[in-house]
């Protein structure tokens, strides 16, 4: 891969480097309007699943569509968008992501369909698209490489803080209006990150950008939609031997693997694969990749844990989730000390083998579990990922030529984005057919037209259950059973993925970081080229 450009000299103006700690605020600003909308949802899925008026009476599968639509559309244009910033400057790009996403948000907000939703969560997802890479690509560019390891631990806490306020922002606004108004606190963000970024942010470029890949963006967007969509209409049917369903998912591996093919041959690729010829950046990326596949999935049974099966209100569902961010933020910024005392390895390994146990944790969780252990649980989850998500930043960014911080910025948060997608698309059709399996034997005594959608999820079951009157209060226990074991088995998928993670980390990632050799990259990074 390229080698990264020396950093040996004062390359950044004065007047920015004054001001680098006020853009990063304003950065992170930015950031947060993008996690909080995620983490807003989290508690607003159950509502939508509701029927109108409450909601939309949005399915198991709508809802991970209105999800991954975004997430998708976000996943596939990331690295277009990082190249489109390196070309006609991050500021721009910033600016105009944040219009895209502020648009799409308040269209969400009066989605009349569960269809709707998903349509316009894929628009907020290409505005995402072109903020996410361009906040962290500015922050290469006004902060020096001494600085770079605590500038990216600070952008990393603000994860933390987006996740603290999106749930508990997410529960007031449920308990007091429509379930759109959690999309349409996005817009007031988005016009205060404006006007601070125009008035405060520099503008930057690469020197020399490369070309935009449209056939590759394409191609990368199409395969991913297609083995998503084999993957959750499989759950939906619990059946993943359907013909339907394993064409789609061959027809996706098949396309991605032509995506893969064209990218190795073309002499402008939508991502550059020689990147991947760095072991350790390899690994980097792909730890992100395996961390966000088990977390993005286990995290969307929990809300209907607390909610449907525990009795919370969105709003108490938010105040459980504080501790996860309240580490994260704790953390976040701390976690470089760590790795200057016990290496990225070590600290890295240790802190998937802790998302490891504490989703293997979520697997003993019943209906009358003290709510304590979970608070602890979730404490020790954003402990963890401070320490994971902190140095493999760094790892990453500091991989590639500070004029490449959009492509590395891009990169790392393509892998994120695909890693829960995918988490999201398989752990949810686990969770899906294990819960149809352990329910169907209770819903024969519903009439035939009914029984399928019935045994979709527990907010089907319990749906019908309500619309029946005494009728159906016979199958509110059976459900919760059900719904309890297929998080068990859903959590430990999500465990075996995080031990995998872990061994990655163990094989491939550096030590103790080094002094930078001549040429700007810490001496293990070189070495594993």
């Amino acid at each position: 891969m390229t080698s990264p450009a020396s950093d040996t000299g004062p390359r950044i103006p004065e007047a920015v480097h004054r001001r680098r700690w006020a853009i990063l605020g304003v950065l992170m600003l930015s950031l947060l309007i993008v996690v909080l909308d995620n983490s807003i949802l989290n508690v607003a899925i159950k509502t939508i699943s509701t029927p109108a008026p409450t909601g939309l009476g949005a399915t198991q599968s709508e809802l991970e569509w209105a999800i991954n639509s975004y997430t998708l559309v976000f996943a596939g244009l990331l690295f277009s968008a990082g190249l489109l910033g390196d070309r006609l400057g991050r500021k721009k790009v910033l600016l105009g992501g944040l219009a895209v996403f502020g648009i799409g948000s308040a269209l969400a907000a009066f989605s009349g369909s569960p269809g709707e939703l998903i349509a316009f969560r894929a628009v907020m997802g290409l505005g995402a698209a072109f903020v996410m890479p361009a906040t962290l690509a500015v922050l290469m560019n006004v902060f020096e490489r001494d600085e770079q390891p605590k500038a990216i631990g600070i952008w990393a806490g603000g994860v933390g803080l987006a996740i603290a306020i999106g749930p508990i922002t997410g529960g007031l606004l449920l308990d007091h209006f429509w379930w759109g108004s959690v999309f349409l606190i996005n817009v007031p963000i988005v016009l205060i990150a404006v006007a601070l970024m125009v008035w405060l942010v520099p503008d930057s470029r690469d020197p020399n950008p490369g070309r935009i890949d449209p056939v590759g963006v394409v191609l990368s967007v199409v395969g991913l939609v297609l083995l998503v969509y084999g993957i959750i209409k499989g759950g939906q049917l619990a059946d993943f031997t359907d013909v339907t369903v394993l064409a789609t998912i061959a027809a996706g591996l098949a396309v991605l693997v032509g995506f893969v093919v064209f990218e190795k041959r073309s002499d402008h690729p939508s991502i550059d694969v020689t990147y991947f010829r760095n072991k350790v950046f390899s690994a980097a990326i792909g730890v992100i990749a395996l961390v966000f596949f088990a977390l993005m999935g286990v995290t969307f049974f929990s809300v209907f844990y607390t909610q449907s099966v525990r009795g919370y209100s969105p709003l108490e569902t938010g105040l459980l989730m504080l501790p996860l961010a309240a580490a994260q933020m704790l953390f976040a910024p701390r976690a470089r000390l760590v790795v200057d005392r016990f290496g990225n390895r070590a600290t890295t390994t240790g802190a998937m083998l802790l998302i490891a146990a504490t989703l293997t944790a979520f697997a003993t969780f019943e209906a009358d579990t003290p709510i304590w252990i979970l608070e602890v649980v979730f404490f020790l989850m954003g402990a963890a990922m401070a320490h994971i998500m902190t140095p493999l930043s760094v790892v990453i960014m500091q991989a590639l030529p500070r004029e490449k911080a959009g492509s590395a910025s891009a990169l790392s948060n393509t892998f994120r984005q695909v890693g829960g997608a995918l988490g999201i698309a398989v752990l949810g059709s686990v969770m899906s057919a294990t819960y149809r399996g352990g329910i169907e034997d209770r819903l024969t005594v519903l009439p035939e037209g009914v029984r399928h959608t019935a045994g979709e999820s527990i907010e089907a079951t319990l749906g019908v259950a309500d619309r029946l009157g005494q009728r159906g209060e016979a199958l509110v226990g059976p459900a919760h059973d059900a719904f309890l074991h297929s998080m068990h088995v859903t959590a430990l998928w999500g465990a075996g993925v995080a031990v995998l993670g872990a061994v990655v980390v163990a094989l491939f990632l550096p030590g103790r970081p080094t002094a930078p050799q001549e040429g700007g990259a810490p001496r293990e990074l070189a070495a594993a080229e």
